[in-house]
């Protein structure tokens, strides 16, 4: 018996062909599209004291950086999917992590898939939609066979990996733990070495057309899995804790405590695991950041760095102790900035920085129109393609982040160029109460707050800025939109 999934896949495939660009498949451009899961902005180019990116700062230094990028939801599963879908969680209503684009979205066209039906070879390397790590690697659970010409799910040992290391948080489930590993030797056998290794195959082979190539790469991702040499960059004495104000939790709406999931607290670590948590992280990151460097060493030496468009982004961000939590799922700025850099052919910007205000969703109408393609016109995104070429010109007046805990609480995050403002909505269950106020809103000054230790939303004072922002969040996405 055929599968619901199955049969949608099946009819998807068999959709007619788009027309294809005017140019001819020797002009048009390669799209390297490269996802890192869970990686906030700790990189160097993004002004990390410590941690060490040498490949994607040197992407960077031929691209454009940008500094306030914002995922659309702080989750894996619906931030993929609403980023490539083009359209916003509450369109997708996929809010959770264990469905599929076309549980919900049957007729959708995605990104990769306008592309293999606009003639590119399009692959899939890794984790691009959903997957549960480390229980479901090397499997399709949650991704889309229309998407792809070639879709491969590279398998790895994770947490079996032989080496050094522990668990400080024996309590949570496996892929919420912070268990780390230290190896020997470059890992040949981790699925994100996997992945690049067949992403520099596909790079350097003879082909008769461009290429979309999804790459998607695990870490940094528990578990926090690394050779050696990385977590020698960071000697744990180095290692910096965060650093929060007595009493921070107090004005946080106990509503936005239970969306963690039981992740906040320091998850129950002493001063020593977090220690040991941050460097494996940054060493995670370090690693993810050397397998980028051997992919886009292959594309340097085919002599294809001027016809291939590269993207590199996180589904989300990252607590590493910022409010006592760790993790993603919040609607603060850890969790809900990610950092993305975009290096194309024929763009002016060259090492630049843009602190223009976009979203994942963002990208799909980006990518395509640097491509030369058109997109479905119902996209809630909107290219930036201009800001590629002018990083400083004027743009988004806002970005939007949701989030949701079953069963009814909803959290919704505006974030402007000086403030944040966060509403809350639903009922905290009896057995799920959490330390926090009973407020249902929260508003921050970036300004004079940059880590958002201090809800203003109570204080009359900014009552002027809060109504402000209440109709900000009212008007919505389109009403934010750059003016051409």
């Amino acid at each position: 018996m055929i599968s619901r999934r199955r049969l949608l896949a099946s009819t998807a495939l068999a959709a007619p062909m788009l027309a294809l660009p005017r140019k001819t498949a020797a002009e048009r451009i390669n799209v390297l599209f490269i996802g890192s899961d869970d990686c906030r902005a700790t990189l160097g180019c993004y002004g990390h004291p410590l941690v060490k990116t040498p490949h994607l700062d040197a992407l960077a230094a031929r691209g454009v950086r940008f500094d306030r990028a914002y995922c659309n939801f702080p989750l894996c599963g619906p931030s993929r999917t609403s980023m490539l879908s083009g359209v916003r969680p509450d369109t997708t209503k996929i809010w959770e992590n264990q469905l599929a684009v076309r549980d919900r979205m049957p007729e959708a066209i995605t990104l990769p898939q306008l592309f293999r039906q606009s003639g590119w070879e399009s692959t899939r390397l890794g984790k691009m939609y959903h997957m549960d790590v480390p229980e479901s690697i090397g499997t399709n659970n949650w991704d889309d066979p229309p998407s792809w010409n070639r879709a491969l799910s590279l398998d790895g040992p994770e947490n079996k990996t032989i080496g050094e290391g522990r668990n400080p948080t024996p309590g949570f489930p496996s892929g919420n733990a912070f268990h780390w590993i230290s190896f020997a030797g470059d890992g040949r056998d981790q699925a994100d070495q996997r992945a690049a290794d067949q992403a520099v195959e596909l790079i350097r082979g003879p082909r008769q057309q461009p290429y979309f190539l999804g790459l998607g790469l695990l870490r940094p991702h528990v578990p926090l899995v690394a050779p050696s040499k990385f977590f020698d960059l960071y000697p744990l004495d180095k290692v910096d804790l965060r650093t929060n104000p007595a009493g921070d939790v107090e004005d946080i709406p106990q509503l936005s405590e239970i969306t963690i999931t039981r992740r906040g607290g320091d998850m129950k670590m002493n001063e020593r695991d977090k220690r040991e948590v941050l460097r494996a992280y940054y060493a995670s990151v370090s690693y993810m950041d050397s397998l980028v460097g051997q992919v886009l060493q292959a594309v340097e030496k085919k002599g294809e760095l001027t016809r291939t468009a590269v993207v590199f982004w996180s589904d989300h961000g990252y607590h590493l102790g910022e409010h006592f939590r760790w993790q993603k799922r919040s609607l603060f700025e850890e969790s809900s900035r990610v950092p993305l850099i975009v290096a194309a052919p024929g763009r002016k910007a060259r090492g630049a920085t843009s602190r223009a205000l976009v979203e994942l969703v963002d990208v799909y109408p980006t990518v395509a129109e640097l491509a030369g393609l058109t997109p479905p016109a119902h996209l809630e995104g909107q290219s930036f393609v201009p800001l590629l070429d002018r990083p400083q010109r004027p743009w988004k007046t806002a970005a939007f982040t949701q989030v949701y805990q079953p069963p009814n609480i909803v959290g919704r995050a505006v974030v402007t160029q000086r403030y944040r403002y966060i509403q809350w909505t639903g009922e905290a269950p009896a057995t799920a109460k959490e330390p926090g106020s009973e407020d249902r809103e929260e508003l921050y000054d970036h300004q004079t707050d940059p880590h958002e230790f201090t809800n203003l939303s109570r204080n009359p004072v900014h009552s002027a800025t809060l109504a402000q922002m209440r109709q900000v969040m009212a008007a919505g996405w389109k009403a934010a939109r750059a003016k051409a």
